[in-house]
């Protein structure tokens, strides 16, 4: 190509043609081939400008839908839902989140937050199956969303009470200031966080019980297995009335099973859910139990592994799903289509779904949170990921709260989720903070209640030196 004459006029020589024509025709070809299938997101380098779209999308899933006299947030939106406990610990970070990126000020931030504490401080706690928020210090897994009530028959929630202080702790820390409003925040959590028996729970010590429930008393199975009750472990050794003994975390630990998957040696559990949702608020780079001593890793080092190996699962994709790839990947929990076998396939609706040596439950659903969550430990993967899906997928995936929870191309007529989940949400929001400024990591370093759960479990090295 040569340009002629003081208007820069273009000449082409023939080469130069038949190779332009080339690029013309397969340009063509690539925009008409199955588009949903091949296109690609414009710009997918530029993870700032998309993870600031993406945080701010998502945090107004807790700010809009927590505005209530309760501060309750909804399980799902825009099917009407009950409130989640563990949905309302995730948006009471995200307020934290909101107040250090400017979306929110600090008073609107710490009101928001006070007006939840005082409902949870001020709610029934009565062994009642009707008129009660909670008993013995826990909460129901989900309440009302117009009384704060107990919701049907569901269980009180160890996990989900867990997730719910993890997200008061955070307010206790970040709002330090004299204030009369931020006096009253850090008391109440406090307050609310004292009151949770623990022992009680024990009902087959050393472990602690999944829940109970007042028509027929505790749940018949405890936490172990690895999973996201890691961070329940250790604000049970950590409280400061009921705690419960080392020999807790001994226990849990010793029922993990190591094993190989996809090449990946780590501490399995199928759903990435298990790997993310106590990391949220602990850094667990460089800090070691007796475990992970004697591995030679940290629990960040496991959930990288883990993360890789359900992502080495979906590129290797023995189901055949559809979609499935090295940029289109991630399995937990999530929503599904529908409980039914089409052709020979069996779908679920909400499923814990994952890939690990101990068990695989796939049917062709990806959950964007599965790559959300896990940021820090795959950025490239995770970005890569959540850039595709929503270039690809447009509306049926990406809304005004972000990332919708899940989709299906598998499914007939592919099946894309019309609600968004405040327990999927949440962790995309936060664990891209963290990997972004480590914001939460660094905050709930300084907690007191965080550190002394984490050295009663044997937690050493790193930022704990000197705790």
């Amino acid at each position: 190509m040569i340009f002629e004459g003081s208007q820069n006029r273009v000449c082409y020589s023939p080469a130069s043609f038949v190779f332009l024509r080339i690029c013309l025709l397969l340009t063509i070809f690539l925009a008409h081939a199955s588009p949903e299938a091949e296109a690609q997101p414009r710009g997918v380098a530029n993870s700032k400008r998309f993870l600031d779209s993406l945080q701010r999308d998502t945090f107004r899933y807790f700010w809009d839908l927590g505005d209530n006299p309760n501060g309750l947030i909804p399980d799902r939106h825009p099917t009407p839902s009950f409130a989640s406990i563990a949905a309302t610990g995730f948006g009471l970070t995200a307020y934290v989140l909101g107040v250090e990126r400017g979306y929110v000020s600090r008073p609107e931030a710490a009101e928001r937050t006070l007006r939840t504490l005082r409902f949870f401080n001020y709610a029934p706690q009565l062994a009642d199956a009707k008129n009660a928020t909670g008993y013995r210090g826990f909460f129901y897994h989900f309440l009302d969303m117009k009384t704060g009530l107990r919701f049907k028959q569901v269980e009180l929630s160890t996990i989900d009470t867990a997730l719910l202080l993890a997200g008061m702790l955070s307010s206790q820390t970040y709002f330090n200031n004299n204030s009369g409003v931020e006096k009253e925040i850090r008391m109440l959590v406090d307050r609310i966080f004292r009151r949770v028996d623990w022992k009680w729970m024990q009902e087959r010590k050393p472990l602690i019980a999944m829940g109970w429930q007042p028509e027929s008393g505790f749940i018949k199975s405890d936490w172990k297995g690895y999973n996201e009750a890691m961070l329940l472990y250790i604000l049970s050794l950590a409280s400061p009335t009921y705690p419960v003994e080392p020999n807790a975390w001994t226990a849990w630990t010793s029922t993990y099973e190591w094993k190989e998957f996809k090449g990946y040696s780590h501490v399995n559990f199928d759903p990435l859910f298990g790997h993310q949702y106590s990391h949220i608020w602990i850094d667990f780079r460089s800090i070691r139990d007796a475990y992970m001593r004697e591995k030679g890793i940290d629990y960040f080092e496991n959930s990288r592994r883990a993360t890789l190996a359900n992502r080495a699962y979906c590129v290797e994709n023995p189901g055949g799903f559809p979609g499935y790839g090295a940029d289109l990947w991630g399995l937990t929990a999530s929503d599904g289509p529908k409980d039914t076998l089409i052709n020979g396939r069996q779908f679920f609706s909400y499923r814990a779904r994952g890939a690990a040596a101990t068990q695989i439950v796939d049917d062709g659903t990806i959950a964007p949170t599965a790559a959300g969550g896990s940021i820090p430990f795959t950025p490239e993967e995770s970005l890569r990921a959540l850039q595709v899906m929503k270039y690809r997928f447009d509306k049926k995936i990406y809304g005004s709260y972000g990332f919708k929870d899940a989709f299906n191309l598998s499914y007939p007529g592919h099946w894309f989720d019309p609600d968004y989940l405040g327990i999927d949400s949440g962790p995309i929001l936060l664990m891209a903070e963290n990997y972004r400024t480590n914001l939460i990591w660094n905050l709930m370093m300084r907690n007191p209640t965080i550190r002394r759960g984490l050295l009663r479990a044997g937690f050493r090295g790193g930022w704990l030196k000197g705790g």
